[in-house]
């Protein structure tokens, strides 16, 4: 299977079929992730109509992890196995992977502020999720400064993996330490403490970011393919000798 998709032209095979899909998947679950969220759903008791940030900044949060995630295993997969295709899939999640983290953190501010007071607190949860942006920041900024793509493809890969380490921190941050934010309600062993009315929205918008995401990856990944054709044949191409007739004076 990893040589199948080491292959460019079987994944292009792949993701002309699967980037469609994901759009339109996309456009599909989150007009019921919304439409759900902001008009069917209940208020909360305590938080009233703020409660409705959730809808889109814990599906943003919960991909800013996903999407670190998967440039951790794409750089492990590409020190391991040299894969062809897992360093460009890598940096193409980095870009989709930063906004997500920028939108939590703002939505999170948003939301903050009626419900805690304040629009930024050092929480831990907080804290660790700005250590997330600034990781996104510099794995793109080494592709970018890096003139030489063997080297830069190394410092990527190793700081993925390094980087790694902060999303655990993240998740059981509320476990590990003092926190504003509340314990785990979906991912819980006897279950998710949400309503109905409110976890079937929820998870409608976790699935359109999800697949939002897988949109712009396959994007991202294709244009980078033919880029990389488009440089490679401007390379072979022949320098075609230029006549100069000089006429008799």
């Amino acid at each position: 299977m990893w040589s199948r998709f080491s292959n460019p032209a079987k994944f292009e095979e792949m993701a002309r079929i699967a980037g469609p899909i994901s759009l339109g998947l996309f456009i599909v679950t989150a007009l019921i992730g919304l439409g759900g969220g902001l008009f069917y759903s209940p208020q909360d008791y305590l938080q009233g109509e703020a409660v409705r940030m959730m809808y889109v900044h814990v599906p943003a949060a919960w991909m800013a992890m996903g999407a670190y995630s998967f440039i951790a295993v794409m750089s492990l997969v590409a020190f391991v196995w040299r894969h062809t295709l897992a360093d460009i899939a890598a940096r193409s999640a980095a870009l989709p992977g930063a906004v997500f983290t920028a939108l939590a953190l703002f939505t999170g501010a948003v939301w903050g502020k009626p419900t805690w007071g304040a629009w930024w607190v050092w929480d831990a949860r907080l804290t660790s999720m700005l250590i997330l942006l600034f990781t996104y920041f510099g794995y793109m900024a080494i592709w970018q400064s890096v003139p030489e793509q063997v080297r830069a493809a190394r410092f990527a890969r190793i700081l993925a993996l390094v980087g790694f380490i902060n999303i655990p921190i993240i998740k059981f941050s509320v476990e590990w330490w003092n926190s504003l934010h509340q314990p785990a309600s979906i991912l819980r062993a006897d279950g998710p403490t949400i309503h109905p009315t409110m976890l079937l929205p929820l998870f409608a918008m976790i699935i359109a970011y999800t697949a939002l995401f897988t949109w712009l990856v396959f994007l991202e990944m294709r244009t980078s393919l033919l880029r990389q054709q488009i440089e490679k044949r401007s390379i072979r191409a022949p320098s075609r000798p230029v006549n100069i007739s000089v006429g008799d004076e």
